[in-house]
């Protein structure tokens, strides 16, 4: 046998697949996971509601969509792969439900497709999906010739190198041939897979640090060692709902660690420091966006030095790990409904490439205690763009259900808080803040000591209270969203 027919040979730990679907989609898809049977699925047959279909690609047609569960049965079927893309949301759960009560798994074409070939909704593929479409406007040519050639020759750092950001930093850093790449991350998981891609090999694991960003004297240490001239601190918690459960978390990662981060910056007179902030961190109502502002904050403190220190605000960012896209796919995947908070939410949305573009013309540009914001244009509504991605996904007409929006979630983000003047920058889609007056950063930084306290302590009451004391605005109690009454679900046709 040779190499590429014990390749394409099935193996017996292959799962036995049913295809619904025998038109165009499922024969491609068939072909698919028979040339490749890495995938783990052997497609065994088919069924499809035109009873002239007998045989399609090899393998039987054992009878219509109603069959579902009888066949399921009957052959002893594993996973059950609907491959017809235009398949109405009420007749796929059908499928789905007969399948999983003869104990088979249901996959959805588009979302499988996109799980084996990562051509919807994975960061640096994301070009598959239009992002005119979904975020209404063309996309902004951030970098320019110049940008990134003060990397060249010099040590540079990403923290928070493992997550979606922090890596598609790394692989632009990469290009401007910085003298050394350190890539800083707790998760020593995401770390082996992000120096493998750059580096094909172990040969650069002294340029692989495994570090906590909240534990001071191991960053102390870091920095001490490796002394790095420029700073990329992408490290964060930054799921909203998570942090307002976990309000000492969010200040231990996003204010102490940012922190840490800055002293040691400091102490080794690095040349440049930029921290990755959030549109959340504009009059922040959540934790999320209160230690942000925070980290800013500290941020313009310390800036004036031989070291320059700026920050960039982020919206959301279109196929980031986490993100709605990846939310969204899976949901129209599954076939469940849609969850949005409310009707009317919107949001900046920006591409990978807009954000990674972002953040080395601001480090180029930067003069010291700036935050950095995109014009983004418009905010869109989370309805419009779920309509968008599911037509580009041939999803049609999906089922949305409002759940009411969550404690710490704003209907509309703003870019600006409305104490924050803000200039043009060199860039005609770039905007920056005027730092605010020293006094007032110092104000709002007064009760830091008693914040760290508290969240060592894991006080909650307490971390909010005193978030709300340094931030005017923020809630210092949490209080339960208003649920919409009569707007629970929109079930289309």
């Amino acid at each position: 046998m040779t190499a590429q027919a014990a390749q394409a040979a099935p193996r017996n730990s292959d799962l036995r697949t049913l295809v619904v679907g025998a038109g165009e989609a499922g024969r491609a898809l068939a072909r698919d996971l028979l040339r490749n049977p890495r995938h783990g699925l052997r497609p065994v047959a088919f069924l499809d509601d035109d009873t002239a279909k007998q045989q399609v690609a090899g393998l039987d047609v054992l009878g219509r969509l109603d069959d579902t569960a009888e066949v399921v049965l009957r052959h002893r079927i594993e996973v059950v792969v609907v491959a017809i893309p235009g398949l109405a949301p009420r007749r796929f759960r059908r499928v789905a439900a007969a399948a999983e009560a003869g104990g088979a798994s249901v996959r959805h074409l588009p979302s499988y497709v996109a799980a084996l070939r990562r051509d919807v909704v994975g960061g640096d593929h994301l070009r598959a999906v239009d992002v005119r479409r979904l975020t209404g406007r063309p996309e902004i040519p951030v970098t320019g010739p110049d940008t990134g050639a003060f990397l060249a020759g010099r040590r540079v750092m990403v923290t928070g190198a493992g997550g979606s950001i922090g890596s598609e930093l790394c692989r632009q850093v990469r290009r401007f041939e910085p003298g050394r790449l350190f890539l800083l991350d707790h998760d020593e998981s995401h770390l082996h897979r992000l120096g493998l891609e750059l580096y094909g090999s172990g040969l650069h694991d002294d340029d692989i640090v495994i570090s906590d960003i909240r534990d001071r004297a191991r960053i102390d240490q870091v920095f001490a060692e490796l002394r790095p001239q420029v700073v990329f601190h992408a490290a964060a918690h930054k799921h909203l709902p998570l942090l307002e459960r976990h309000p000492c978390e969010g200040v231990k990662s996003n204010v102490t660690g940012t922190d840490n981060l800055v002293r040691a910056a400091l102490a080794v007179h690095a040349e440049r420091f930029v921290l990755i902030s959030t549109d959340k961190a504009a009059d922040p109502v959540s934790v999320l966006g209160a230690t942000k502002r925070l980290a800013e904050l500290i941020v313009q403190d310390r800036a004036g030095g031989s070291t320059v220190l700026t920050s960039v605000r982020f919206g959301n960012v279109l196929g980031s790990r986490g993100s709605l896209l990846h939310v969204l796919a899976e949901q129209l995947g599954s076939g469940r409904p849609v969850t949005v908070t409310h009707p009317e939410v919107a949001r900046f949305f920006m591409s990978v490439e807009e954000a990674v573009g972002l953040v080395l013309e601001a480090a180029r540009m930067a003069r010291g205690g700036e935050v950095f914001v995109l014009d983004m244009g418009e905010q869109v509504r989370i309805v419009d763009l779920v309509h968008t991605f599911a037509r580009a996904l041939h999803v049609p007409d999906p089922e949305i259900e409002f759940t009411g929006l969550q404690a710490g979630e704003k209907l509309r983000e703003t870019l600006f808080s409305e104490q924050e003047a803000h200039l043009g920058t060199r860039h005609p889609r770039i905007l920056a803040t005027v730092p605010p007056a020293r006094p007032v950063v110092a104000a709002a930084l007064g009760a830091l000591a008693a914040l760290y306290a508290a969240a060592d302590g894991n006080d909650r009451t307490e971390v909010r209270r005193l978030l709300a004391r340094m931030l005017p605005g923020f809630p210092a109690q949490v209080t339960d969203s208003p649920r919409e009454e009569g707007i629970a679900r929109v079930v289309p046709g």
